[in-house]
C-alpha cells in the first residue's frame, strides 16, 4: 500500500476545513476530508479505488481530525479508526456497495441545473402528495417517478413529499431506518438520480419537500457511536438509541445534523423538509435543537433568495413546536394533526382500538375544523393522562392534514388501505372532509384512485438477528390494537413487491370515478380561494344530528361556502337554515359522473323563506355549495352567516 505525499496545508486551507461540517470537498486536484471523531486517539483515511493508499489524518481542536490527498470525483475510502476498525464516513455523500463498503468522493456542484428561478412554495400553497420511491413505480426509482409528474400536476398536486432517501441496510426498506443521512440511496438511483427528479419538478412547477429523521438512526450500519457521543441514554426511543442533543460533547452532533439538513437544500435544492417523530427528539438545552435547526434553514434560505418552509411529525400536540420564537415556540412552519385523521377514520370505519379509543365523535371533527388539535388539554384515555394545548389562535396554514398516510396506512397489521375498510362512498366522503378543511392537504400515494395494495412494512436487515427481532416485534406491536392474525413478515421480500402501485388502476371503474372527484375537488379548491387556506374566524362546524355535519366556510370578499358531510349508511335528508343565496352546488357525491345513481341534492338552492333549505345526502355523501361574491352584494344580510340545522333552531327556541 503506497502513502499520499502529505500537502503543505495553509492557514487558508485550515480556515476552509474548519467552516465545513465534515465529509470531503474538492478543488484543485484535491480531496480534503475532516471528520468528528472524539472518541478516536487516531484516523487514517484509506483510499481503495481507484488504487490503494492512505493518509494519518491530523487532529484538531474539537475533535475533527483534517487531512488532504490527491484526488478527484469517485474516489472511494473508508476512515481506519485508532488503526483497528475501518468504516464508512459519517458524512458519506455517496455509498455506491452500500452501509457496510466504503464512502465515495461526489461532486454534487457538476449537475446542471435547470430551475433558475424557481423560488420554492409557502406551506399554505401546498397541496402534498407523499411518495414512497421504492414502491411508487415499477422500476422504484427516482427518475421513474419523472414520467408520472404531469399526472400529478393535472391532478391538482403543488408538492411531492419524498419518504426518507437516507442510505439504509440492503434495497428495501420505508426510509426511517438510513444511517447515511448524506447519501441517496444507490438503490432509488443515488444523488445523480434525486438532482434530476427535483429539477424535473421544478420545471413543472411542483415543490420537493424531502421527510428526514433527527430522532434516531437505523440498527445495521450504524457506526457513529464509534466516532463521537452522537446519542445518550438518558432518553429512549421505540426506534433505537435517542440522538444526544444536550449531553456532554452535544455541540458536535447538533452541527452534524444542522449540516445534513442544510445540505438537502444547497446541493439537491430540497424546497422544504418533513421533520419525523419530533416527539422522539429530546433536548434541554437553551435553545432547543428545533429552534436551531429552524433558524439555520431559514437564514440559508434567505441567502438562496428561496422559501423552505419545516414541518414536524408530532403526536404531542404542544402548540409550542409552531408557534413563533417570540411567543416562545421553536418557530417551525406547521406540522401533522393526527387528531384530524384519527376523526375521520373512526367515523368512517367504527375503529376504537389503540389511540383511535380516543376518537369517534361527530363534535370532536368539528373541533377539528374550528381549532385544529380535539385533544387540547382534556384527559386522553389511550395515554391515561390529559394531553394536548389548545390552538384554535393558530393560524390554520401550520397544520397538515389528511385521511391516509404512510404511517396510518403501513402501521396496521396487513398495511390496509382505506379502501379496504370502506366502500367508494366512504373514499369520497374522506376526500372532501380533507379537502374542504382549512388546511394544508396531504394525500398519500396512491389514495386518488382508490389504489388496493397494501403498504406493508418491509425490510432488508442482513443480520440474522436482527431479521427475527423486527419480525417478532411487529407481529407484538399489533396487540394493543387487537388485530389477530398472520402479520406479514417485514423481511419477505414479498411484503416489498405486494406494496408497489397499481397505475392500471386509474383507468378501471370505480377507480376512474374516485380518480376524477379528487380531481374535480383539487380544481374547485385551487378555482376558489374561499375553499383553500383560510383563517379559522372564517370557518365554522357543527352538527346536524349525529350522523351529519356543516361546514361553512367565507371569504373577504362576500364568497362563502358550504359542504354538508354525512358519516351514517343510510342516506337522509336534512334540512337546515343557511345564509342568504343564491346557492350554488359544486359538487354532490352522489352524482353519476363521480359513480353515483345521481345527484340528491338539488343544483341551486334560492334565497328561501326563512333561510330554510332542504339537501338530501346519499349514504356516506357529501355536498358542497358555492355563493359567489357578486350574489352576496345583492342580497339583504337579515340572515347571520351562519348554518343552523331545524334540530338546533328548535333546541335554541
Amino acid at each position: 500500500m503506497t502513502t499520499f505525499a502529505t500537502p503543505m496545508e495553509t492557514g487558508t486551507q485550515n480556515r476552509r476545513l474548519a467552516a465545513e461540517p465534515g465529509g470531503v470537498c474538492l478543488g484543485d486536484g484535491r480531496v480534503r476530508f475532516r471528520v468528528w471523531a472524539p472518541h478516536c486517539r487516531r484516523v487514517a483515511v484509506e483510499i481503495v479505488h481507484p488504487e490503494r493508499a492512505s493518509r494519518e489524518l491530523r487532529p484538531t481542536p474539537g475533535g475533527y481530525f483534517v487531512g488532504t490527498t490527491r484526488g478527484e470525483a469517485g474516489v472511494r475510502y473508508f476512515y481506519m479508526l485508532d488503526g483497528e476498525r475501518r468504516r464508512p464516513d459519517p458524512s458519506s455523500r455517496a455509498l455506491p456497495e452500500g452501509v457496510h463498503g466504503p464512502s465515495e468522493v461526489l461532486d454534487t456542484g457538476a449537475f446542471a441545473w435547470t430551475d433558475t428561478g424557481w423560488r420554492g412554495m409557502p406551506l399554505r400553497d401546498m397541496v402534498i402528495y407523499e411518495i414512497h420511491v421504492g414502491t411508487f413505480t415499477p422500476e422504484g426509482t427516482f427518475e421513474a417517478v419523472i414520467p408520472r409528474l404531469e399526472r400529478l400536476k393535472e391532478l391538482g398536486v403543488t408538492a411531492i413529499e419524498l419518504m426518507p432517501v437516507a442510505s439504509f441496510p440492503g434495497s428495501r426498506n420505508w426510509g426511517y431506518d438510513g444511517v447515511g443521512l448524506f447519501a441517496p440511496q444507490r438503490t432509488y438511483g443515488g444523488p445523480l438520480g434525486l438532482q434530476r427528479l427535483v429539477d424535473a419538478c421544478h420545471a413543472r412547477g411542483l415543490a420537493v419537500v424531502l421527510d428526514v429523521v433527527y430522532n434516531h438512526l437505523g440498527p445495521e450500519g450504524n457506526y457513529l457511536a464509534e466516532f463521537g457521543p452522537y446519542f445518550t441514554r438518558r432518553y429512549k426511543t421505540p426506534w433505537g438509541q435517542a440522538i444526544n442533543y444536550d449531553g456532554e460533547n452535544a455541540r458536535g452532533v447538533r452541527d452534524f445534523i444542522i449540516a445534513n439538513a442544510l445540505y438537502w437544500l444547497r446541493e439537491y435544492h430540497i424546497d422544504g423538509l418533513r421533520l419525523d417523530a419530533i416527539h422522539g427528539i429530546f433536548d434541554a438545552s437553551s435553545v432547543h435543537i428545533l429552534q436551531e435547526l429552524n433558524d439555520a434553514v431559514q437564514r440559508l434560505a434567505r441567502r438562496l433568495g428561496r422559501i423552505v418552509p419545516v414541518v414536524a411529525e408530532s403526536d404531542l400536540n404542544d402548540r409550542r413546536v409552531i408557534d413563533p420564537v417570540r411567543k416562545g415556540g421553536h418557530g417551525v412552519a406547521g406540522q401533522w394533526n393526527d387528531d384530524f385523521h384519527h376523526c375521520v377514520h373512526t367515523l368512517l370505519t367504527g375503529e376504537r382500538n389503540g389511540y383511535y379509543a380516543d376518537f369517534g365523535s361527530l363534535k370532536q371533527l368539528a373541533k377539528a375544523y374550528t381549532d385544529g388539535f380535539v385533544y387540547d388539554g382534556q384527559y386522553s384515555s389511550f395515554r391515561g393522562r390529559a394531553h394536548g394545548t389548545p390552538t384554535r389562535d393558530v393560524p390554520p396554514d401550520r397544520f397538515v392534514v389528511c385521511a391516509q398516510n404512510h404511517d396510518q396506512v403501513g402501521n396496521r397489521s396487513r398495511g390496509e388501505r382505506l379502501v379496504s375498510l370502506v366502500d367508494f362512498d366512504g373514499l369520497k366522503l374522506a376526500a372532501t372532509a380533507v379537502l374542504l378543511s382549512p388546511y394544508v392537504p396531504l394525500l398519500f400515494m396512491g389514495e386518488e384512485y382508490g389504489e388496493r395494495a397494501p403498504f406493508l412494512f418491509f425490510t432488508d436487515f442482513g443480520d440474522p438477528t436482527l431479521r427475527e427481532a423486527v419480525s417478532r416485534g411487529r407481529r407484538e406491536e399489533f396487540a394493543a390494537f387487537g388485530w389477530t392474525g398472520e402479520v406479514p413478515d417485514p423481511q419477505d421480500p414479498a411484503s416489498f413487491t405486494r406494496s408497489k402501485l397499481n397505475w392500471n388502476l386509474h383507468t378501471e371503474y370505480p377507480h376512474r370515478w374516485l380518480l376524477e372527484y379528487y380531481r374535480t375537488l383539487l380544481t374547485l379548491r385551487r378555482q376558489y380561494p374561499v375553499l383553500g387556506v383560510a383563517r379559522k374566524r372564517r370557518v365554522q362546524a357543527r352538527n346536524l344530528d349525529d350522523h351529519t355535519l356543516a361546514v361553512f366556510r367565507r371569504s373577504q370578499d362576500g364568497t362563502a361556502a358550504f359542504g354538508v358531510l354525512h358519516f351514517a349508511a343510510e342516506g337522509r335528508v336534512v334540512r337546515l337554515r343557511v345564509p342568504p343565496g343564491p346557492w350554488r352546488r359544486l359538487v354532490d357525491t352522489s352524482e353519476a359522473r363521480f359513480g353515483g345513481l345521481g345527484a340528491t341534492s338539488p343544483a341551486l338552492l334560492p334565497a328561501l323563506r326563512g333561510g330554510w333549505a332542504e339537501i338530501g345526502l346519499a349514504d356516506h355523501g357529501a355536498v358542497v355549495y358555492l355563493r359567489e361574491a357578486t350574489a352576496a352584494a345583492t342580497v339583504k344580510q337579515s340572515t347571520p352567516e351562519i348554518l343552523t340545522s331545524e334540530s338546533a333552531a328548535r333546541s335554541a327556541a
